[in-house]
């Protein structure tokens, strides 16, 4: 059984960074996509980032640039880095797997994802 947990969720101005991670365990099996979400209340579950098991990323058009999805296999861990946060980031932030599927160039909508962590909040002030 595959179990998700995510931290590193926080208050930060805007401008500022925070890095979330998401330690997974259980094993997920090849090939397989792991993403970032982010859901405000009353609006579906969006798309953040994703990354493939073979490395190819993905991201919504509003992050690119200002944030990096990246993994260490040896730790399980899931990271997103995110730079130049903005008020419209405000969120809480979900990470997600999917096994036996891979990430295409753009990200995998949430219903692909079988396996979720319980969220970590981001708030950014502006």
């Amino acid at each position: 059984q595959v179990q998700l947990l995510e931290s590193g969720g926080g208050s930060v101005q805007a401008e500022g960074s925070l890095r979330l991670s998401c330690a997974a365990s259980g094993y997920i099996n090849e090939p397989n996509c792991m993403g970032w979400f982010r859901q405000v209340p009353g609006k579906e579950r969006e798309g953040v980032a994703a990354i493939a098991s073979d490395g190819r990323t993905s991201y919504a058009d509003s992050v690119k640039g200002r944030f990096t999805i990246s993994k260490d296999s040896a730790k399980n861990t899931l990271y997103l880095q995110m730079n130049t946060l903005k008020a419209e980031d405000t969120a809480m932030y979900f990470c997600a797997a999917a096994p036996f599927r891979t990430c295409s160039s753009v990200v995998p909508g949430f219903r692909a994802f079988p396996y979720w962590g319980q969220g970590t909040q981001v708030t950014v002030s502006s």
